[in-house]
């Protein structure tokens, strides 16, 4: 069983930056890809990024391209979300997982999700 609690997210303007965490329990987390996603009001869950084990490769979605970076520090058993040039689309839950893929269905364990509001 792995536990996944994000945390960073609340209310900025456009074009500034948040820094959502994702803190996983279990001493395996070095072994797992990790992955963002998010969910606005009426919309599917939509993959964002995503990072291997070790962080040597990551998948972004185009549409945060240039401006999202993932990466995770294995001995905090933490993975970070950087969320620069923020748009107003870019409202909504963002969820950390474990798995790999850019559907939802590839992922295992899920956090509760933390709330991205920005304002135009």
């Amino acid at each position: 069983q792995v536990q996944l609690v994000e945390s960073g997210g609340g209310l900025v303007q456009a074009g500034g930056s948040l820094r959502l965490s994702c803190a996983a329990s279990g001493r395996t987390f070095s072994s797992y890809a990790m992955g963002w996603f998010r969910q606005a009001p009426g919309k599917d869950r939509e993959f964002v990024t995503a990072i291997n084990w070790s962080g040597s490769n990551t998948e972004y979605a185009d549409s945060v391209k240039g401006r999202f970076t993932i990466s995770r520090d294995n001995a905090k058993n933490t993975v970070y979300l950087q969320m620069n040039s923020l748009k107003p689309e870019d409202t909504a839950v963002y969820y950390c997982a474990v798995g790999w893929g850019r559907q939802p269905r590839t992922y295992s364990y899920w956090g509760q999700g933390t709330q991205v509001t920005v304002s135009s």
